[in-house]
């Protein structure tokens, strides 16, 4: 099942879920990331880490509701980090009442089933016979190893986990065919709960954020409800199972670390070498207590943002003190001899999913595009999640990855964009100062045409409205300084380098559907007349028109928010100097051939469109 998911339509790819998530278990898409269900641990990683609330873990209220509405006799099993969670509610009693509140039958301590398994490790540990064993209390680092290090699947402890170990005591206390939905703080104890059946099993696991949902959504308060005490059996020193060493020490297994034979942590980077250093190092001769998350249970990612780890121990702890205080310690031992001979006995399942390692040459091929060789193969940043820049190319190869998920081949590959726009400006601007020497050698006809352009340009650029002119690929071929202006100061220090945007893409400087319009009168030769658009904050008035039937179009963009200008008084000026130089063109037109009449008939396209514009708001 996949217990976690990310919403394409708010994920913005910035790589964070990818460079937590321990497994690979993120896939890069063109436009998205996507959990690969089958490669999941259900760490939940990836959901406390994501800054824009794209990432969600299964929801199981819904699922809660209908249950309890089925009329079935329903049983809560708290795991005992909730005073760690609801620091909001002054007794414990409250608690108790709120659940119940919501339609629960009984609600019951996990802490009890931590006791029993406590002393089930015990009696395991004191008849140690050479092997070491590795405790199954997380179901992430269970899924972690039995996907990631199934090598060490016969060093997992063949015990439930206190979640498991409860159901079982519930159901054999208030009869097999209850429901049973496990409260607590973990996320991968909703894969859990799937894995194991019939009286081991747990219907629904449901996290202290969707309890407090459910509690807000009820409108249920500690004011509201009556007091009430967990249902039997009560667990003892159990409910120090949330936090670092907890349920070891409730039934005082050694931990000296000159006689003793445990090493307890937890934290990813800690269970992550840990496991590889128990695999690979035959010196470590201990046996391993692993919590994936960072503080144990009481951090884990089903419970709210923002908690103090530090803080939420403390009131874990003077909350064991509070209920040991009031606790009937015969009756607690009465129980354990009852339940202590339940099946608490599990197995494992090898899920194999260690990737397949690329081909030397796939790796090889990813590699220089990184800018890396194999010598470089240990080092890299971390950055993209990797841990060296091999296992990022190992990754690209099996499809989980991209390239540019590399800060260093972006900066790079932005480098390289910058030297070969630098030198096509520099070929450029060669280019233009071979014209210009090459005019100068032209006949005092064609310096006349010249002039005559650069006044007809000067008075273009004098345009209050934005002018521009593309071609078949919508590359600019003329705009002036207005349009330019109304791009935005990007598209102004672009223009300082490449004078007048030439040769610019359209595409990248506007948007697809002012885009779509130019695309449109190029495919139709149709005009396209007195669209009003926005861009950015401005809002504009477009005409677009045919200048060379599927070839080149002209476009007149007004800023309806600018002081009216004279726009007739600059028709007129650019008329009159079309006039006096029109023999002159005639005369040059062999020498120009058909690039001086295709300037002629872009100027008078744009005057006769401008005119039509001008007549069509006159008459509005």
């Amino acid at each position: 099942m996949q217990v976690i998911k990310i919403n394409p339509d708010k994920c913005k790819l910035c790589f964070a879920c990818v460079r937590v998530c321990p497994a690979n278990a993120i896939k890069t898409k063109e436009d998205s990331c996507e959990i690969v269900p089958e490669r999941c641990i259900g760490c939940g990683s990836c959901l406390r880490i994501c800054p824009y609330d794209a990432i969600r873990d299964l929801d199981a209220k819904k699922e809660v509701r209908a249950l309890i509405r089925s009329g079935e006799n329903v049983v809560a099993i708290c795991d005992p980090s909730i005073s760690g969670e609801f620091d909001d509610i002054t007794d414990y009693t409250n608690f108790v009442g709120m659940i119940k509140a919501l339609g629960f039958k009984y609600v019951c301590e996990v802490s009890f089933g931590a006791d029993l398994v406590a002393l089930k490790y015990r009696e395991l540990f004191e008849n140690f016979k050479g092997k070491y064993f590795i405790t199954a209390n997380c179901p992430a680092i269970v899924g972690y190893i039995e996907k990631y290090h199934p090598s060490l699947i016969d060093n997992m402890a063949p015990l439930v986990s206190p979640m498991i170990a409860t159901a079982q005591v519930v159901r054999e206390k208030y009869g097999q065919d209850i429901k049973v939905v496990y409260i607590g703080p973990c996320t991968a104890a909703k894969g859990e709960a799937h894995h194991l059946s019939d009286n081991k099993r747990v219907d629904i696991v449901l996290t202290f954020k969707e309890l407090r949902e459910m509690f807000a959504e009820a409108g249920i308060t500690e004011n509201n409800v009556e007091f009430s005490d967990f249902d039997p059996p009560i667990g003892g020193k159990g409910s120090l199972f949330p936090i670092s060493r907890g349920m070891f020490q409730s039934v005082d297994i050694n931990e000296d670390l000159l006689s003793g034979q445990l090493i307890c942590t937890d934290g990813k980077t800690n269970v992550l070498r840990a496991l590889q250093e128990f695999e690979h190092f035959s010196q470590l001769k201990q046996h391993l207590d692993l919590f994936y998350c960072d503080g144990n249970c009481i951090m884990g990612p089903g419970t709210s943002k923002g908690g103090k780890k530090f803080v939420r121990r403390s009131l874990v702890i003077t909350y064991v003190k509070k209920r040991l205080s009031r606790y009937n310690k015969e009756q607690w031992e009465k129980d354990l001899k009852k339940y202590l001979n339940l099946d608490f006995t599990r197995t494992y399942q090898n899920r194999d999913m260690r990737l397949p390692e690329p081909t030397e040459e796939e790796v090889k091929k990813v590699m220089a595009q990184l800018g890396r060789d194999n010598s470089e193969n240990k080092s890299g940043c971390g950055t993209c999640g990797y841990e060296s820049c091999r296992d990022l190319a190992a990754a690209v190869g099996n499809g989980l990855a991209r390239v540019d998920m590399c800060p260093t081949y972006v900066i790079q590959s932005n480098i390289r964009y910058k030297k070969r726009l630098r030198s096509a400006n520099e070929k450029l601007s060669n280019a233009q100062k071979a014209l210009v020497e090459s005019k100068k050698s032209t006949k005092q006809e064609q310096e006349a045409f010249q002039e005559a352009s650069k006044i007809n340009l000067g008075l273009l650029n004098k345009l209050p409205t934005g002018v521009v002119v593309v071609d078949e690929k919508i590359k600019i071929l003329l705009s002036n300084q207005s349009f330019i202006n109304l791009l935005g100061s990007d598209a102004v220090e672009v223009a300082e380098v490449i004078p007048g945007l030439v040769g610019a893409d359209l595409k990248t400087l506007v948007a697809p559907h002012i885009y779509n319009y130019f695309s449109f009168v190029l495919e139709t030769n149709e005009s396209v007349e007195n669209k009003d658009i926005h861009l950015g904050e401005s809002f504009l008035n477009l005409s677009i028109f045919p200048i060379k039937p599927n070839k080149i179009v002209g476009a007149i963009i007004r800023d309806m928010h600018a002081p009216e200008v004279h726009k007739e008084e600059v028709i007129n000026r650019i008329n009159e100097v079309i006039d006096k130089n029109l023999k002159l063109i005639q005369q040059i037109a062999f020498l120009l051939g058909e690039g001086a009449s295709e300037t002629e008939h872009m100027l008078n396209s744009i005057i006769e469109s401008y005119k039509d514009i001008k007549s069509n708001s006159d008459s509005h």
